[in-house]
């Protein structure tokens, strides 16, 4: 799936770093990109969401089906499909042959959109309710849905609910009592529900329980109720498991870290124990962590097969499991395990290493055979691409584990390094900080290294797909480990004399701005600057102002609040800030409720009274994460001209 816009390449000229003409312009990443995700199908139809900074962030959900030419939009003009569910959302819409049921971002209402029929209609939604994790019932209408009342005071309430008849706007609840909810999962005969369920202090990444009830329904076949209700595995704790899903004959799958590693489990779940048996997949992690709803890390076939996406050593991999146990690589490069059409092909958003996203349409054999819908219009040369390097590195602990990080050199068609010059170096550092740094192409990476830069993109300890032990590094030690991590790959880089070791940013967001500020503070003779995009930098208000989801993440990645409080302060940024030399840019959303702004007014401060520079830009109508094209292009270019000003160099004019 190479792009190419060029009949013939041609001959780089020696540039300065970081003053390269390139194609990767702020207006295509800001304002002409698209965010293709939760791709879903139904019959022959296959639907996606679109996220469009130049709408002002709008999510729209479009609709493409088998035997037209015609990708449109499915719902009203209006409709910006989202949810805050655990302030990140996911899981905003569902899809079934007799229609849609989507919420709506801007005013958490859920709506029904019948197959036919031109205009939605309300099926749930009241003021301080949100809903995710939208799930139609097989046998009937009912849709399923994970609730967050936010109307009783003190914590936000998590519940299981039937949405469309009995409940009212507000639903009817199934179940309640645990602090969190995720992924129901309805049998096909519609008699068994499955459901994910966990409570404080724990994420869904520690420890969560596989539960499943009897469902009752009323006399027009609705679900009214749930009962014998029990806990299948995790009651014991120390579990992981994630994204229940049944086969078509009706048996119960689960991903669980029982083993070390998220890996998918076939549920003897009508037997007393519920014992689980392995399901044979390749050697991986197959699972990722749930900060959002309606992610798809695996989905049983129809002919009673699996397909699976799974990291080995960073790098994803899909693979079909046929009937018969044969294990077969899928030709595609999918960001998350692709669904099937009726027919037996998938959808998918395809992410190569060499080329812009896109919603594509093929099999398992052949790969891409339709492409729905691409991520940007532009056309990038393949010599303006730069492609990943798994880099592996010793870490600290004395017992040979190695590290990994991938590595990006600079790559333009038009110019190259020049001889006498090594190019600068930017190290990414991921958010979460349970996430990982993946390997499908992506603006963040390509808007650097086609301007002359390397880019070192980083799994430290914390970071999933490479199982609960490497997860379990940062258990504790958040603030140490990851900073240390950061530190020993971007020396490994220094080493090996492919970059400028006196030319060497880090930069990161939200949890990865925390360990940028560390980083500073603990290497200030490797890093020459350091941005925080809506960055933590004081783990003591993070512990009493933050959203419920994660109000007791840190009692495992620092220490139980307030018992642990001097750890807190030692920890935060905002206490290091002396140490601090190179210059810092933080970049803020003013509507955060994750990281909120007085985190970086407060660091600002403590910069400045060190006499450190520091520059703070302040987004309006913006949270934790950019949607706004404006927003998006300002950020870019603030951070391209704060590198040059660093590293002594004039960016190129814009396009």
């Amino acid at each position: 799936m190479m792009e190419q816009n060029m009949p013939c390449a041609q001959v780089p000229q020696p540039m300065r770093c970081g003053s390269w003409p390139s194609p990767v312009t702020a207006a295509l990443v800001a304002g002409k990109s698209l965010t293709l995700q939760e791709v879903r199908t139904t019959g022959q139809s296959v639907f996606w969401l679109e996220r469009r900074p130049a709408e002002g962030g709008r999510t729209v959900l479009m609709r493409w089906t088998s035997g037209t030419d015609e990708v449109a939009e499915a719902l009203p003009e209006d409709a910006d499909v989202g949810t805050r569910v655990h302030e990140y959302g996911g899981g905003a819409y569902a899809v079934a042959h007799h229609g849609i049921v989507y919420a709506d971002r801007r005013t958490a209402l859920v709506w029904q959109l019948v197959e036919g029929a031109a205009d939605p209609v309300l099926l749930a939604g009241a003021e301080g309710v949100r809903f995710a994790d939208l799930r139609f019932d097989p046998v009937s209408c009912t849709v399923l849905a994970i609730r967050e009342d936010h109307r009783p005071q003190g914590e936000p309430q998590g519940a299981l609910v039937a949405l469309g008849h009995q409940g009212g706007l507000d639903g009817l609840v199934l179940q309640s009592g645990a602090d969190f909810y995720m992924s129901p999962a309805c049998s096909p005969d519609g008699a068994w529900l499955a459901w994910i369920e966990w409570d404080h202090p724990n994420m869904p990444w520690d420890s969560t329980r596989l539960c499943m009830g009897r469902v009752v329904r009323d006399p027009q076949g609705n679900i009214c109720a749930l009962e014998s209700v029990r806990v299948l595995a995790g009651a014991c704790g120390g579990e992981s498991l994630v994204e229940p899903r049944w086969t078509a004959e009706g048996h119960l799958l689960v991903i669980s870290d029982r083993e070390g590693h998220w890996q998918v489990w076939e549920v003897q779940a009508l037997q007393p124990d519920a014992p689980l048996a392995q399901y044979p997949l390749p050697e991986g992690e197959t699972g990722q962590p749930a900060w959002v709803f309606g992610q798809s890390s695996y989905q049983p076939l129809a002919n009673g097969g699996c397909i699976a996406l799974t990291v080995r050593n960073g790098e994803s991999q899909c693979f079909v499991r046929s009937a018969s146990g044969q294990i077969h690589p899928f030709a595609g490069s999918p960001d998350q395990c692709p669904i099937a059409l009726e027919d037996g092909r998938f959808a998918w958003v395809e992410a190569p290493v060499n080329a812009l996203p896109a919603v594509v349409v093929g099999d398992a054999a052949q790969g891409v055979q339709r492409v729905l819908r691409r991520s940007a219009t532009l056309a990038l040369a393949a010599a303006d691409i730069s492609c990943p390097e798994s880099v592996r590195f010793k870490v600290d602990g004395g017992d040979g584990t190695l590290g990994h990080a991938f590595f990006y050199p600079p790559a333009n068609e038009q110019a190259c390094v020049p001889p006498d010059e090594k190019p600068p170096m930017i190290v990414l550092v991921h958010g979460g900080p349970t996430a990982r740094a993946q390997d499908g192409f992506s603006f963040k990476v390509q808007w650097w290294t086609s301007r002359g830069f390397a880019v070192l993109d980083v799994n430290y300890g914390g970071s999933t797909g490479f199982g609960r032990s490497w997860r379990n590094r940062l258990q504790g030690q958040w603030g140490v480990v990851d900073v240390a991590d950061c530190v020993a790959a971007c020396r490994h880089m220094v080493a090996t004399g492919r970059v400028d070791p006196n030319r060497i940013a880090i930069r990161g967001s939200s949890a990865g701005g925390m360990t940028v500020l560390l980083a500073l503070a603990a290497a200030s003779d490797l890093f020459a600057a350091g941005v925080s995009l809506y960055g933590v930098t004081d783990l003591r208000a993070l512990a009493q102002e933050t959203h419920k989801f994660e109000a007791r993440y840190l009692d495992g990645l620092v220490g139980p609040w307030p018992d642990a409080e001097d750890v807190y302060v030692a920890r935060s940024p905002i206490s290091v800030a002396s140490r601090i030399r190179a210059p810092v840019l933080l970049l803020q959303g003013l509507e955060d409720k994750v990281v909120p702004p007085s985190q970086a007014h407060a660091m600002m401060a403590a910069l400045q009274a060190a006499g450190t520079p520091c520059t703070l830009r302040e987004f309006p109508g913006e949270g934790h994460g950019f949607r706004k094209e404006e927003t998006i292009r300002q950020a870019l270019e603030l951070e391209l001209a704060f590198y040059g000003r660093v590293f002594g160099f004039e960016p190129a004019p814009p396009a």
